[in-house]
This record gives C-alpha cells, sequence and structure tokens, in this order.
C-alpha cells in the first residue's frame, strides 16, 4: 500500500503500524491459547476412564460387523489423541503474561469493551491485570 501522493511514511507512522501488528500477533496468540485449551461441555474424560474405553473397544473390535469395527477403530485413535493430547502440560503463562503487556493498548485503539474481553473468555483476573476494568 503506497501512501497518497507519492509522500512517505514517517519513521513514527511506520513504527506505530509495527507495533500495532505486534500488538495484533500477541493478542492472537494468546486468544487461540484460550480457545483450544478450554474446558469441553459434560463428562470431564480421566486417563483412567479413557483406558477403559480402550480395552472396551479391543474385547469388541474382533467380533464386529465391519461397519462397527470401522466405527471402533475410529473412536479408539480419537481416544489415544485425546490421552496423548492430556499428557501434554499446557503453560499458558509467558503467552498471558505477553498478552497483558498490551491488551489495553489495543482494546482501547480497537474500541474493545470489558464485555467483549469476558465474552471470548479472557478471565477477569488476566483483565485486572492489564488494566481493563469495567469502565474502560
Amino acid at each position: 500500500m503506497s501512501p497518497a501522493k507519492g509522500r512517505e511514511l514517517s519513521p513514527e507512522h511506520k513504527a506505530a503500524m509495527a507495533d500495532g501488528r505486534r500488538q495484533s500477533r500477541i493478542v492472537s496468540k494468546y486468544l487461540e491459547a484460550l480457545e483450544s485449551h478450554k474446558p469441553r461441555r459434560g463428562r470431564r474424560r480421566t486417563k483412567e476412564s479413557m483406558a477403559a474405553k480402550l480395552a472396551s473397544i479391543e474385547s469388541q473390535i474382533d467380533s464386529a460387523s465391519p461397519i462397527k469395527r470401522l466405527e471402533l477403530v475410529q473412536e479408539r485413535i480419537d481416544i489415544e489423541k485425546a490421552l496423548a493430547s492430556a499428557d501434554e502440560s499446557f503453560d499458558i503463562t509467558e503467552l498471558e503474561q505477553n498478552f497483558v503487556e498490551v491488551a489495553a493498548a489495543y482494546g482501547q485503539s480497537k474500541g474493545i469493551s470489558y464485555s467483549a474481553w469476558r465474552e471470548i473468555g479472557v478471565a477477569p483476573g488476566v483483565l485486572k491485570q492489564a488494566g481493563i476494568t469495567r469502565r474502560s
């Protein structure tokens, strides 16, 4: 995008644009992490319950019809994937610290309210650390 009538952007303007892009990346990474690790609805699956379900699948798979076997194989794959991700520890601390540093400025520049942050899943304590209040 070129400036109007061939004028060049000032170094200050370029720096402000770069800072805006940096803030946007930080906010985006934090919100994506929140989204991908938010609790699911329904009964919480434990490692023990998933292991029991795997054992149940293995006991049924040999005698199942081909279509049922297909479903059981997919269920086994899904459970194994869930078990593998349950072993991964998730640390959002660094993303949260970066978010806290830029959220107020980003929200102010984009006109984002406290309520919008809350509705998307940002915890009240995180917003408080960022200096975002209900009156902001």
